[in-house]
């Protein structure tokens, strides 16, 4: 049975395993791994699990710029990673308030649909009413996970986001 864990250096070879599986790129939306995050080292790693836990400490959520990570865990594996932002309007505006990524061979078990939904409950616990889900245009199992969850495509359906298309979901919660 998966769950939700907060980022820990508990599972670092898990976690650069799934990484090593993705291969570089913008895909793992769920971890919160900037490019100037090396976590390639023990020191490094850590330092980076530091700054997640601290971007969904009680200061950063009464400041209104908060974002809990969660890695998508199963034993000892993590086949993913989901994360909930509540600000800036502007950052959540382009990206939505939860991404989620799936490592390529744990796709398809319904993980992205489960994490989405314990992610809508935290939303709910923090009292907001509605959350923005976006994904790539393109990406049709992302848009089924959103879906699935009761997502509703926006009026103006697909729209450009940088140099990509999107789609965007409103899912109310409250």
């Amino acid at each position: 049975m998966p769950e939700l864990v907060a980022p820990t250096v508990r599972l670092r070879s898990a976690w650069l395993e799934a990484h090593d599986e993705w291969g570089p790129g913008r895909h793992e939306d769920g971890f919160g791994l900037g490019p100037s995050d090396e976590v390639g080292s023990p020191d490094g790693f850590a330092a980076w699990v530091t700054s997640l836990a601290e971007q969904s400490g009680p200061e950063a959520v009464a400041a209104g710029h908060a974002c809990t990570y969660r890695w998508i865990v199963e034993g000892d594996s993590v086949h993913g990673g989901v994360a909930l932002r509540l600000g800036p309007d502007d950052y959540v505006l382009r990206f939505g308030h939860v991404g989620y990524g799936i490592r390529p061979s744990s796709r398809r078990r319904g993980l992205a649909t489960w994490a989405l939904g314990r992610m809508l409950d935290e939303a709910r616990g923090l009292g907001l009413e509605h959350v923005l889900v976006v994904c790539e245009a393109s990406n049709t199992a992302s848009a089924l996970t959103i879906e699935r969850n009761g997502g509703v495509l926006e009026p103006a359906g697909a729209r450009e986001a940088g140099a990509d298309a999107v789609r965007r979901y409103r899912i109310t919660i409250a």
